[in-house]
């Protein structure tokens, strides 16, 4: 494939920035640069920001049912290009192709969503609650909102932001990351195509410099981010010091319980999938097994056969199980954390570093890694390693489990495998994650629903997409009304009562 270059969406066109700049773009399954992205400044973002803040007034304007069909129109050309974003997902991520096809129909529940949203934005209304007065309330677009988005999920992340917070009347600017940056541009193009007025959705590439001009401009109202802890800590703090609502999901350490009585074969076909998914690099990925009692010996028995025959090649080869990790970054970052793991005292089951796809020698690649008897003083128990490693830790009882996971300091989502509807009950009421799966490895809310974490996993009030993001992207207003003809009885100077 030839290089290319990846620009700025402004204003309904493609632009760079005032002073170029650019970053490499690779092919993580090859290991070479294959393009490069514009890096924006302030001026690119207070350009986008004057195009979204001209564009509100007539887009608030605009009836919900005229902005769901938009979004209709755009859901219908989403339909038609999944191949196109699985393609540019596989090349610049490294995710296989059906893992970027399955991220592609996540996304678009969430437009499936939110073009209900004449529905979702009804307010309510009290009929007489004194005499002569009614009362209603109403949800408002907010203004100008923007989205910081991760490398893992480049079509899907966004697609939890802009969908919901357009169909509510608010524009849009999208800062993706700059590793895999060329989804964001089909998506600006599919929405001109569908109709969406020039300066609804801006798209402005860059790193840290972008980030923090969109955080300290005064027209942005709002900031949804999803990334690492450090940086959705300091994301909320800033945005909510500059007066913004701010919505800053952040890291995870997901945990699988397995109890004794648990189905081994489902329990370990989960856990393949979970731990060894897109290499890892999923916040909902599993990273931790508990092993409950006697289910321990079986499960790591099991999981020692089925991860040293993982297919590992590049994701456009239709066989293969689980592509490169997105940057030799990445990878020694990966690697040197095995090492700790060992150097700590756990047993290496499946060793992955030093992987080699071969006629792909360059590539990004580690394999999948498997450890047994983790304990949560070592550091690959504590961190997010954000790559294919699973830590088996063994505990006597489901209490244990739970103590264990409630200890951590991240709540983001959770699993336990049982066939006893009590125990699994009991999990879920003690448990202090936000998402929590039984008999089921992954639980990513519907987009009817609602994600976010517990604890470190998430700062801000609201979590994000679903009936949250129809809150957080809109504020509610209070009316009480009285008509002329209503009968006066002269100026009240008490705080007035309801008779």
């Amino acid at each position: 494939m030839s290089h290319y270059q990846v620009l700025h969406f402004i204003n309904g066109e493609l632009c760079n920035s005032a002073a170029p700049r650019f970053a490499d773009i690779y092919n993580p399954a090859l290991g070479s640069v294959q393009g490069q992205v514009a890096l924006g400044t302030s001026r690119e973002v207070d350009a986008a920001v004057a195009a979204a803040a001209k564009a509100f007034p007539s887009w608030a304007n605009t009836p919900a049912l005229s902005r769901a069909r938009v979004l209709l129109n755009y859901l219908q050309l989403l339909q038609q290009h999944v191949d196109d974003f699985a393609q540019m997902l596989t090349r610049e991520h490294g995710k296989t192709l059906a893992d970027a096809k399955g991220e592609v129909a996540r996304g678009i529940e969430v437009v499936e969503f939110a073009i209900g949203i004449p529905q979702l934005l009804k307010g309510e209304f009290s009929e007489q609650i004194a005499r002569g007065i009614d009362a209603c309330s109403m949800r408002q677009p907010l203004g100008v909102v923007a989205g910081i988005t991760p490398f893992n999920f480049p079509v899907m992340v966004p697609m939890w932001m802009f969908p919901i917070a357009l169909a509510c009347g608010n524009t849009f600017v999208l800062k993706p990351s700059e590793r895999d940056p060329s989804a964001s541009l089909l998506h600006a193009k599919l929405l001109k195509e569908a109709g969406l007025p020039d300066g609804v959705f801006n798209v402005v590439q860059g790193d840290k410099d972008v980030v923090e001009a969109l955080l300290d401009h005064p027209e942005v109202q709002a900031i949804s981010f999803v990334g690492s802890t450090p940086i959705a800590q300091a994301i909320y703090a800033r945005g909510c010091a500059n007066g913004k609502r701010v919505q800053a999901l952040g890291g995870a350490k997901n945990h699988m319980v397995v109890m004794p009585d648990a189905d081994l074969d489902m329990a370990v076909d989960a856990l393949m999938g979970a731990a060894y998914g897109s290499a890892g690099e999923r916040c909902m990925a599993i990273s931790v097994a508990v092993a409950v009692g006697s289910a321990g010996d079986a499960l790591v028995e099991a999981m020692a056969k089925r991860v040293t025959a993982l297919k590992i090649n590049d994701g456009l080869v239709p066989d293969a199980e689980m592509g490169p990790v997105i940057t030799h970054a990445a990878k020694q970052r990966i690697e040197i954390l095995i090492a700790e793991g060992v150097s700590e005292g756990a047993e290496l089951v499946v060793d992955g570093r030093n992987y080699v796809v071969p006629g792909r020698e360059e590539g990004f690649f580690t394999g999948g890694t498997l450890f047994d008897h983790v304990t949560p003083d070592m550091s690959i128990y504590k961190q997010e390693i954000f790559g294919p490693v699973l830590c088996v830790v063994r505990v006597p009882d489901m209490a244990s489990a739970a103590a264990l996971i409630n200890a951590h300091e991240y709540g983001n989502g959770v699993a336990v495998f049982t066939r006893d509807g009590g125990t699994a009950r009991e999990f879920v009421r003690q448990i202090q994650v936000g998402m929590v799966g039984v008999n089921v490895p992954l639980p990513v809310p519907m987009a009817f629903h609602s994600f976010g974490g517990w604890k470190r996993s998430l700062f801000g009030d609201h979590h994000i997409y679903g009936p949250e993001g129809v809150r957080f992207y809109t504020r509610v207003k209070a009316v009480m009304q009285r008509w002329p003809d209503s009968i006066s009885k002269g100026a009240e100077f008490s705080f007035p009562q309801m008779k």
